[in-house]
């Protein structure tokens, strides 16, 4: 039985994918390469800064004949900033349910941990996690690999057996499997595309949630 819980951050405690999607879409577009929006979510949910800028820088060679032009990243960093700060809001129920918990809990989410900090604190969320929030840039291999994980749990002192996560992408399921660890898929963020729940189950997730007041029926029932 869990008794510990690892959240991800970005479409889970946070509305960060319905913001950052968007932008990462027209900067592309603004290239010239356009993606369909479902299949964007399905390829790069979730995945790592690093595996997602590579995929990105692939993505506009297979068009173009070249690599991303210099400070593209940057720049497109410097939007999802601007729009975050004053856009970024706590999932429904996220807060109340996360406050819930009297076991161990951590966030562990492929954002940069500085940018990560900066959601975590606007939303009221980060005194909830105290030092317990793990980036993407704290570990070598993101998402699916088990590292960021397995940190999260080694810090909370809990067996990665012990832990249960949370996860809306299909890497983020995986990830946690990988590190030995239980899953719920949460689809309630709102940019899941239809039948993302499945994929979720079929990564490796026990349930589907699509909003908090289920995950806490979920969670209370279990420990009755």
């Amino acid at each position: 039985m869990a008794r510990a819980v690892i959240f991800d951050c970005d479409g889970v405690l946070v509305n960060t994918e319905t913001i950052v999607i968007g932008i990462e879409l027209q900067a592309m577009a603004e290239l010239g390469v356009e993606y369909e929006r479902d299949a964007f979510i399905r390829k790069y949910l979730g995945c790592s800064e690093a595996d997602f800028e590579h995929g990105l820088n692939a993505d506009h060679r297979a068009v173009h004949g070249t690599g991303l032009p210099d400070g593209f990243f940057e720049a497109m960093e410097q939007r999802r900033v601007r729009a975050l700060e004053s856009d970024v809001a706590a999932i429904a129920g996220a807060h109340a349910f996360a406050a819930s918990l009297t076991g161990p809990r951590a966030v562990a989410s492929s954002s940069r941990t500085p940018v990560l900090h900066m959601k975590l604190k606007k939303t009221g969320l980060a005194p909830l996690f105290g030092d317990h929030i793990h980036g993407g840039d704290d570990v070598k291999a993101g998402k699916p690999a088990p590292d960021l994980f397995l940190r999260a749990a080694g810090r909370l002192g809990t067996d990665p057996g012990d832990c249960l996560v949370i996860e809306d992408s299909v890497f983020g399921v995986q990830g946690a499997r990988n590190a030995g660890m239980r899953a719920w898929g949460f689809t309630g963020g709102g940019h899941c595309p239809a039948g993302h729940g499945d994929q979720l189950r079929e990564a490796g997730a026990e349930a589907v949630f699509g909003h908090f007041d289920r995950v806490g029926e979920a969670w209370r029932a279990r420990a009755g």
